[in-house]
């Protein structure tokens, strides 16, 4: 039987789950849903939400991951042998990585393509309009979309090739600090911007008058799923944590950095925004089409091409985010190949990339020639982010934390989360409390505000 390899540090335990968790909807969407519903007063609730109950679901994976040192599928038959059934739902959170990572190839792809964009300068001289239709055109087209999902995967796959440590691990030690960089870079240019005060304003002045039942339930299903949890994804690197680490404080660290990031991408992109009196958007239409623009009104007349530099340097960005996430993804789907299925790593990750990659050109394709072809009604493209977006997460995270708070032994918990009785774990009773009770509520509240919110 071959060793266990994990991560040889708690630097780059954090690294690779902060990389995990932050990812393209961190830069596109939290920003936007902040001032959407009523900045500051949703930033408030957000914070409670993503502490509370977002990280008590991250600590539920990996207590269930370092307890068993399985990936998901053997973890839950390894913690209850005498309850077998409990397996399939690691099988569903695998599944789930499976379509997830499908879908965001495709957006990743489109980010790589930008990269090449900005830096050629093809998009320096397009307004709004030409912009619209230059993405549409792109994203649309048989070709050109498909090349750039199948180099991203190639990328992500080079990265799972090199292994937990050699690869996961330095990888994420060196993508997270040049995304946090890339990221100050950024703010720093956007808050230098005459009128980008108003683009403060707009994520962090308090409006209780936006916020409402639906602002809260935003902020309760943007905690949830921000911390990658969910999935199955923090079960896999819950066993590569090191078992003298103190789960505690590495899920804290791992919060705020996913928080403070999240506020970084606010204070990157809307002041831009506004400064140039556009505005503001959530996800595709504010990558694609509006921040071109603003890049665009940075390039002076004569002189060096500012604009071009900041557009090349966020879209650098964006691909080194997406990157991290998709890693993760794609190491939790490897971790179940070679321990359930008994293939070697590198026959894995090869099959799997083969797999993902045909999976997401037929969801590109669906955006243009294959338009026509619908699924419950829906291109597969559509059909595949209704499932990754509103069922299956809610679905998976409530049968983990359930598994955790009534099936596991709490005696095994509590030896986990105490390093076997080393550790001072005074707030266990309010994790046993928030597993058990809280955090399937607020599950169920977000499965049913997506099932009949859409």
């Amino acid at each position: 039987m071959t060793e266990h390899k994990g991560f040889t540090s708690n630097f780059g335990a954090i690294m690779a789950a902060v990389g995990s968790a932050v990812g393209l909807g961190n830069i596109w969407r939290f920003p936007y849903i902040c001032g959407q519903y009523g900045g500051g007063a949703f930033l408030v609730v957000y914070l409670c939400f993503v502490f509370l109950i977002g990280m008590a679901l991250m600590m539920t994976e990996f207590v269930i991951g370092r307890r068993s040192q399985h990936s998901p599928v053997k973890a839950f038959s390894t913690l209850r042998p005498d309850k077998p059934g409990w397996r399939f739902v690691g099988l569903f959170g695998i599944i789930t990585c499976f379509l997830i990572l499908s879908l965001y190839l495709v957006i990743s792809g489109w980010t790589l393509n930008y990269v090449g964009d900005t830096a050629t300068g093809a998009l320096a001289n397009m307004d709004g309009t030409m912009l619209d239709q230059h993405f549409s055109h792109f994203s649309s087209s048989a070709i050109r979309p498909v090349i750039c999902l199948a180099i991203f995967t190639i990328m992500t796959a080079a990265v799972i090739l090199g292994g937990v440590q050699k690869g996961i691990e330095k990888v994420s030690k060196i993508l997270m600090p040049i995304l946090v960089l890339l990221l100050v870079v950024m703010c720093v240019r956007s808050l230098t911007l005459p009128g980008s005060m108003g683009g403060v304003e707009y994520l962090f002045k308090p409006d209780f008058s936006k916020l409402g039942a639906a602002g809260v339930l935003a902020a309760l299903g943007q905690a949830l799923f921000s911390l990658s949890v969910g999935m199955g994804v923090m079960v896999v690197y819950g066993s590569y944590i090191p078992k003298d680490d103190n789960l505690m404080r590495t899920s804290l660290w791992i919060t705020v950095c996913d928080t403070l990031i999240a506020l970084m991408s606010g204070l990157a992109i809307f002041p831009a925004v506004f400064s140039c009196g556009l505005e503001p958007a959530g996800g595709p239409g504010l990558v694609f089409k509006v921040l071109p623009m603003v890049f665009n009104s940075m390039n002076p007349v004569t002189g060096f091409p500012t604009g071009t530099v900041f557009a090349v340097i966020f879209f650098v960005l964006l691909v080194t985010a997406a990157l991290t996430s998709a890693i993760s993804l794609f190491e939790a789907i490897t971790a179940w190949a070679t321990e359930s299925l008994h293939i070697r790593r590198t026959p894995a990750t090869l099959v799997i990339a083969l797999c993902v990659i045909a999976i997401a050109a037929f969801c590109s394709l669906s955006l243009g020639p294959l338009n026509h072809i619908h699924i419950a009604g829906m291109p597969l493209f559509d059909l595949v982010d209704r499932l990754t977006a509103a069922y299956l997460p809610p679905i998976c995270a409530l049968l983990t934390v359930l598994f955790f708070g009534w099936v596991m032994p709490g005696a095994d918990i509590h030896d986990e989360l105490s390093n076997h009785g080393t550790l001072k774990t005074g707030y266990y009773p309010v994790l046993r409390f928030l597993t058990r009770y809280i955090a399937p509520i607020a599950l169920l509240l977000v499965l049913i505000t997506g099932i009949f919110g859409n």
